[in-house]
């Protein structure tokens, strides 16, 4: 999955707002960064060349995505972390960054609060949240096929877990309750570049959690095939563009 994920979405969905968060993260000029939820690296490349003087340390949950990230990512240093209890001292990180991983989070201030732990005095927390699925452009005809495939009983991975911590009141209110007193949230709009609508439905259906949801109702290949198919009919065939909206929100450990 991981090899999948990093290929066919990395370039298209993932990329973009990567070089919007390292960025912003290179405006802030940290000294050492923690990034968590690190996935595949797509993140920590990006920052490894926006902010090069910097040390840099991510993390993720799942050890295969480890393994591929310190693969191609090298310079940074890699670990097995789970963001809700962090191992690192009190104070050890300027900067706390996370694209796309803290809806995962069973417990978010939970997760807000570690991040608050480890970071310095005037440190910062930068994380990105998706919008709701229908301002993502290659999703909803993913989401499109997917109901095709099983009308009765579809499975909803990318509505409740990707786009399901899209309400921003919440998210304010859990950052806050994290520890944190300053939260500004800024909407960013981009455009991704995909090589077909292949790479799109191959990534979806075979490198998230969306797999797991279409294998225990059904044939697999099918399934892909039918959400390549809604692509197609929406964006078109040969190199396919769309439009995708998330929330970058930035807040201040007093």
């Amino acid at each position: 999955m991981a090899e999948v994920y990093d290929r066919c979405l990395g370039p298209s969905v993932f990329h973009p707002f990567a070089v919007d968060a390292a960025r912003r993260c290179a405006g802030l000029a940290p000294r050492r960064l923690l990034e968590v939820a690190a996935g595949s690296g797509i993140v920590t490349r990006e920052l490894v060349g926006a902010v090069p003087g910097a040390a840099l340390t991510a993390t993720d949950l799942n050890p295969a995505m480890v393994r591929w990230g310190a693969g191609a990512v090298p310079q940074a240093r890699w670990a097995v972390a789970d963001a809700q209890r962090l191992p690192f001292r009190d104070g050890e990180f300027d900067l706390v960054a996370c694209q796309f991983g803290v809806m995962f989070f069973p417990d978010r201030p939970a997760a807000f609060a570690q991040a608050r732990r480890v970071l310095a005095p005037g440190g910062r927390l930068v994380f990105t949240t998706w919008d709701t699925l229908e301002s993502h452009g290659f999703e909803v005809p993913v989401m499109e096929g997917v109901r095709r495939a099983f009308p009765d009983d579809p499975p909803l991975f990318l509505v409740h877990v990707p786009h399901g911590y899209h309400d921003l009141d919440r998210v304010v209110a859990d950052v806050r309750a994290g520890g944190f007193d300053a939260v500004e949230v800024t909407a960013v709009t981009v455009t991704g570049h995909a090589r077909s609508a292949a790479d799109i439905a191959a990534g979806y259906c075979t490198g998230t959690p969306l797999r797991a949801g279409i294998a225990s109702r059904g044939d697999l290949a099918a399934t892909t095939a039918l959400v390549e198919e809604s692509v197609v009919a929406r964006l078109g065939t040969g190199p396919i563009a769309a439009e995708m909206t998330a929330h970058v929100v930035e807040a201040r450990r007093a």
